[in-house]
């Protein structure tokens, strides 16, 4: 199995310049996940970082890259469920959309996606785990960040 930073080398050399898109769970990056979310980032070095700007990891992605890339354009996808949405925005917000529309918005304008899960194991009823398989449909690069901090 090829090493985090041997993955992103590959794509990066082929991709320049990077725009990340993101998804993760609600319930928060693991310290581990987020470790590794910066490791994955400092090799991207990307351009643009679209999030969809709800409660817990989006929130945590968001802030972490807006505070360690000031180069980057932080581009917000809030949805539509006011509820859930943590309001870091980013230089720039687009409309609210449904969960659904919203996760395509962020995988179709991205390079690569990242994805932070709360678990290990693929789940039918998540939001993150839908937004990767559709990448994966759609033949964009994903890179799993798993609550462990290993990167698949």
């Amino acid at each position: 199995m090829s090493k985090p930073s041997d993955v992103v080398g590959r794509i990066h050399s082929e991709i320049l310049p990077m725009k990340v898109g993101f998804t993760g769970t609600q319930m928060g990056m693991t310290h581990s996940q987020c470790t590794a979310f910066m490791e994955l980032m400092n090799e991207i070095m990307p351009v643009e970082f679209h999030h969809g700007d709800c409660i817990g990891a989006d929130s945590m992605a968001a802030k972490m890259v807006l505070a360690n890339f000031p180069e980057c354009i932080v581009i917000c996808h809030p949805p539509e469920c006011a509820s859930k949405q943590a309001f870091v925005g980013g230089h720039v917000v687009l409309p609210a959309k449904p969960y659904l529309e919203r996760n395509h918005d962020i995988v179709d304008a991205c390079d690569v996606l990242l994805a932070c899960p709360k678990s290990k194991i693929e789940e039918l009823r998540s939001g993150t785990w839908a937004t990767v398989r559709y990448a994966i449909s759609i033949g964009k690069p994903v890179r799993i960040v798993l609550p462990d901090g290993r990167v698949i």
